[in-house]
């Protein structure tokens, strides 16, 4: 009988600190009683049908090692967006990956992403509870955009959100030194839900009100209310500052900048220049300087900013996601719960995965002003314990030092 193994995998967009979480799962197993070796598969759920793997349980076998991959941004194993079929339309991916799972001894799997790898999680899970395998599937979640169902917050989101913070206070800084009718739009991501774009206010202090605007997903877009409200703020100051969700749209639904026809494997409308449309917008409408900046990929991975609780709690919830297997827990995600906010404290526990895949969790409507064009303070209670702390990010040659990703490499 073959020794007792694990697999994990990641899927979706990167973080800085998906791979905490990874640095949690092989932590979990290198301490289990239960399990021998933790595989890898590269790139997500094609590395298994690729029969692409790494021995984890070697490969950080080092504590060094180990500390080294938690402060690393993106994905060591790599990623994929590849959705997989209703296994009663086509069953033959789901029957190579389990006779991959029998073949290398796999008793537990680990997702490691967002919505549409919770969507993998539930149909693997669906197809084992069909033909009976005893394969614990487990969700561990990531995703910037912060917008899971069942947990307080998800890994990534602090990370991305103390980026956001610090970048929307430099860009003030760098706006503040003209002494000319400016306004300045930063575009930040988030399609469905504006956890991102709120998260711009924990760049005010007691000298920056900035971002002045603030507009999310949650709440129609009016463009004759917005140009009403940077207006208004013109003749306040001379600079203007205003943080956008990519995925804002009108009354009727539509996104401001989507295209008709782009759209990925899962559905999703590809969008691009809601910041540009603004500014176009004011620059026609009140004509005085305006620019639009797009973080764009910059707000997803950088580890030189991570914040600390968030890397610490995605690690945890890799242990968490062992811990749930070795008890039989399967067709589940793991989930954060607050307790407290003074102190601040969190539990780990699980959620049914069927209750979180394909669903998108939004900012509560109390938690946005009347106007629709800033947050409320419920919403930086909820927000500034996400961004404590630093990373400890090693350095060579003056600049960060992360773990080696050569095998992602190749053609």
């Amino acid at each position: 009988m073959k020794q007792p193994n694990c697999m994990v995998a990641q899927s979706g967009g990167p973080t800085a600190a998906i791979n905490a979480s990874l640095a949690g799962v092989v932590s979990g197993v290198l301490a289990s009683s239960r399990y021998h070796t933790c595989y890898g598969a590269v790139n997500g759920v094609l590395g298994i049908l690729n029969e692409n793997y790494i021995d984890l349980t070697e490969t950080f076998a080092e504590p060094a090692e180990l500390e080294k991959l938690k402060s690393t941004p993106a994905m060591y194993l790599g990623s994929c967006r590849c959705k997989l079929p209703d296994y009663k339309d086509d069953d033959s991916p789901y029957v190579f990956i389990f006779h991959q799972f029998a073949k290398l001894g796999i008793q537990a799997f680990f997702y490691i992403g967002g919505n549409d790898s919770m969507d993998t999680v539930l149909k693997l899970s669906d197809y084992a509870a069909k033909i009976g395998s005893d394969i614990r599937i487990i969700g561990i979640p990531k995703t910037i955009d912060n917008d899971l169902y069942a947990t307080d917050h998800t890994p990534g989101f602090g990370s991305a959100a103390k980026y956001i913070a610090s970048a929307l206070l430099e860009i003030a800084h760098d706006t503040f030194i003209y002494a000319v009718k400016s306004v300045t739009i930063v575009e930040i991501m988030g399609r469905d839900a504006g956890w991102l774009t709120a998260s711009s206010a924990l760049a005010r202090n007691s000298y920056n009100s900035a971002p002045h605007l603030i507009y999310l997903p949650e709440t129609a877009f009016d463009r004759k209310r917005f140009l009403e409200d940077v207006k208004k703020q013109l003749s306040q100051r001379n600079n203007v500052i205003i943080a956008v969700s990519e995925g804002i749209r009108d009354k009727t639904g539509s996104y401001i900048t989507s295209s008709k026809s782009a759209v990925d494997d899962f559905g999703h409308k590809q969008l691009s220049g809601a910041g540009k449309t603004l500014e176009l917008l004011v620059k026609e409408n009140i004509g005085v300087k305006v620019r639009s900046i797009e973080l764009n990929v910059l707000q997803r991975c950088s580890a030189h900013l991570a914040s600390k609780t968030d890397l610490e709690e995605s690690f945890a919830q890799g242990e968490k996601g062992v811990a749930l297997s070795e008890e039989g827990i399967t067709a589940a995600m793991v989930c954060i719960n607050r307790i407290s906010n003074h102190p601040y404290t969190v539990s780990y526990d699980h959620a049914p995965i069927q209750s979180i895949a394909n669903g998108a969790k939004t900012i509560p409507k109390q938690w946005i002003n009347d106007r629709g064009n800033d947050i409320a303070p419920e919403m930086l209670e909820y927000l500034t314990p996400l961004i404590q702390g630093e990373a400890a990010v090693s350095y060579a040659n003056g600049i960060p030092s992360y773990m080696n990703v050569s095998h992602l490499d190749h053609a």
